[in-house]
Formats: C-alpha cells, structure tokens, sequence
C-alpha cells in the first residue's frame, strides 16, 4: 500500500527523496576528496622513510643577520665526529649516512644547469628510497679510490642530456670532470628544512664522499659584489635509521639530546617523518569529521523535506485513515504503513545517492586530476544514516496518522 501510494505521486516522492540523495551524494564525495589528499600527504612522508630520521644542518639566526659585513667566516652544522658519535652511543640506530651539498654549475658539453654535488656512501639509495634507474650507484670501491664518478639524478639528466644516453658520458662541475656510471629517480617529497629551499635543490650529482671530501674539502667559497663569505659545513644530512618503528621515536630523542650537548648554539634541525605522519593521520581524522559534519546537515535537511511531506500526505490522506481505522486497522498498521513508505523514500534515495557519491570523486580524478579514495566505510555509513534519518524523521507523521479519531477523519472533506 505504501509503494503503491508513492507510485501515485511520482514527481513528488522523487523530490522529496531529492534531499537525501544530495546528502549521501555529498558524504561520500567530500570524504573520498579528503581521504585521497591524506593518503598523498602521507605517501609522501612515507617515502621519506617511515624509519628513518632526518638531521639538516641549519644556519643559526645570529649568523644569518651578519649580512652586512663585507668579508665573513661561517662555521656551523653538522659534523664528521656527529654521524659517528650518534652510529656508536644512541641505542637502535641501524644505519647512519652522512651526506654534504656542494652548490656548482654543472655542465655537459653544451648545456648547463644549477645543481648541488652530494658526496655520500654507497648506502644512501637504500635508506634515501630513491630508485635507481640506469646503470648503478656509488660503490665501495669508488669510496676507496675516490673515484671521479657520479650518478645523474634524473631531472639532470634530462636537462643536459636531452637527447643522449647519458652513462658514460662526462660531465663537468668546475674544473672537475665526472663519469655518469647511473641515474637516480627524484625524489618527490624532500623533509620539510630552510635547507631544502637553496638555489638547485632538487638538481642532484652523486659523488662518493671521500671524493667530495679530497676536491673540495669543508669550506665553501662565496663571492658576490662587494663582499666574500667561506662557509665551512662539514656535512648538510645525517640519515639515521633505526630497525624497527618502534624504536624511531626513542632513537630521535637520543639524537636530540646528543646533538644538544655537542653543539653549543641550534645549527641543526631534526626531522622524524613518522611523526610527521602522526600528525599528518589526526589532520586528516579532523578534517574527515568536519567534512562530514558539513555533509550531515544536507542529510539534516533531506530529513526534515521527508517529515514535511509525510505530515502533508497525512493531512490529504485523512479520510482514508478513517476508513482504514473503521474497517479495523489498528494504530500499529497505520504506523507501520507510513514508517514503510518514509524508509522507502529514504532508502532509496540512499542507494541513489551512494551510486551518485561514487560517480562524482570519479570524474573530480578524471578532469581535476586530485586523488579521491571512496572507501565502502563511507558508502556504508553514509546509506545506513540516510535509512536512520527517514526511520526517525517519519515517526512523527506516522504517529500523528496513529492517533487520529476515525470518526473526526470519516468527516474530514
């Protein structure tokens, strides 16, 4: 009788399952959208090294505002005697790998490209995740002969090698020649440090550290007019990485501590990326919770249209609850019929709205290009608070049907 009675008005059942619709539509969408930019934040963490913890060199501030002195000598940073303290006192620390920026022009034959030579060890690809390519990485044996090779990451590769395959070619830095023996994979996400944002970050050359060590030594030149700076930095990174996640934590605050007690004033900076993931997870539950909470109140108002139009279909339809109540229907049959027409409503536009949430996140992907990730947690919830809000939204109505005096219904015109 129900379905018979919302098949009598089409247009209006339609509308009024409209609201639902809309709402379940938007729940789904918006924590799909939000959901997908989490899990980016997160990947990109992740390839940081969920066991890994990062140590930059920094500038003090004190020496950053010695700018207007003409002639200055920098010392600062991260050193030798740090990356094998921190290998030999702090407990659960599997692998340390130090690593030293060297701003250059690199060239090949023709072209040219701002970039940094980093000297490091055979083990920095590994506990760095970054993806080799072409060809190989440093060796052990280039580490012991000093070797003048290198290895391309690949956004260098392509700008100077545009055209031809770049292993075994040369390419210059200074007056200093390099083999190209492999080519890195970028990497995408670099840990969040004032030193990351220097001129050719992201343009990498590879050079074994005892090579770097030999050429250039500790002390960087800079001459621009009118003034001259040496900057000596013995190492820009130290990887630490420790066996187990549980241990991550633990390790970053021996590192910490140790640090704090070498080093006289704060020239370095410690990056965990599972905490940034932690904090990077409660963003992302807070931003589902509000999403969702915008979301709920278009389901709120779906809610509130359906009791509207219940109460409206129980004022036209008073007569014909006399009728039913004179022949014998019972106060539960009356309710039970209206609760079955509001949970049809509901529920329909439930199903509607669940096929329309998972259509849109599809074509957000396909022509914004953001990542969306609909999860059947979401769909699930948003259809079972849909059914919720058309059983609680139609009690009402039904009740007032309910209690409605046959005899004062037969008169109704």
């Amino acid at each position: 009788m129900g379905l018979k009675s919302l098949w009598l008005h089409k247009l209006r059942s339609a509308l009024t399952a409209l609201g639902i619709i809309f709402g379940v539509c938007s729940v789904i969408a918006m924590l799909a959208i939000g959901e997908g930019a989490s899990f980016e934040a997160q990947e990109q963490i992740r390839q940081l090294g969920s066991n890994n913890i990062i140590v930059h060199s920094v500038k003090p501030p004190e020496e950053t505002s010695m700018s207007a002195q003409q002639t200055r000598s920098l010392r600062y940073g991260l050193t030798y005697v740090d990356a094998e303290r921190i290998q030999s006192t702090v407990p659960n620390v599997e692998v340390v790998v130090p690593a030293r920026n060297i701003p250059k022009h690199i060239r090949s034959w023709k072209r040219r490209v701002d970039g940094n030579l980093v000297g490091t060890v055979p083990w920095f690809r590994e506990v760095a995740n970054r993806t080799l390519l072409r060809g190989r990485f440093i060796s052990t044996l280039d580490m012991h002969r000093q070797s003048a090779v290198c290895v391309l990451n690949e956004p260098v590769a392509r700008e100077l090698f545009p055209l031809e395959d770049p292993i075994g070619q040369t390419v210059r830095a200074s007056t200093d020649s390099y083999e190209v023996v492999g080519i890195l994979r970028a990497s995408t996400v670099t840990a969040p440090s004032s030193s990351n944002k220097a001129a050719g970050a992201g343009m990498e050359v590879y050079i074994p550290m005892t090579t770097a060590q030999s050429r250039y030594g500790d002390t960087i030149f800079h001459r621009r007019s009118g003034s001259f700076e040496a900057t000596t930095i013995q190492l820009h990174t130290i990887y630490v990485r420790a066996p187990r996640l549980d241990d991550v934590m633990p390790a970053a605050k021996a590192v910490e501590r140790l640090l704090a007690h070498a080093h006289a004033k704060k020239d370095y900076e410690v990056v965990v990326p599972l905490d940034l993931m932690e904090r990077a997870k409660a963003t992302k539950r807070i931003f589902s919770i509000v999403l969702g909470s915008i979301a709920a109140i278009s389901l709120l108002v779906g809610g509130i249209g359906i009791m509207n139009i219940m109460l409206a279909t129980v004022t036209e339809r008073t007569r014909e609850i006399g009728i039913r109540r004179a022949l014998g229907a019972r106060r539960r049959d009356i309710i039970t019929q209206f609760m079955a027409e509001t949970t049809l409503l509901s529920s329909t536009g439930g199903l509607l709205g669940v096929a329309l949430g998972v259509v849109i996140p599809y074509l957000v992907t396909r022509f914004a290009g953001m990542l969306t990730i609909v999860t059947v947690g979401a769909s699930t919830l948003a259809f079972s608070i849909s059914v919720a809000i058309g059983l609680v939204f139609g009690i009402y109505p039904a009740y007032r049907a309910a209690v409605m005096d046959p005899i004062e219904a037969l008169r109704h015109e």
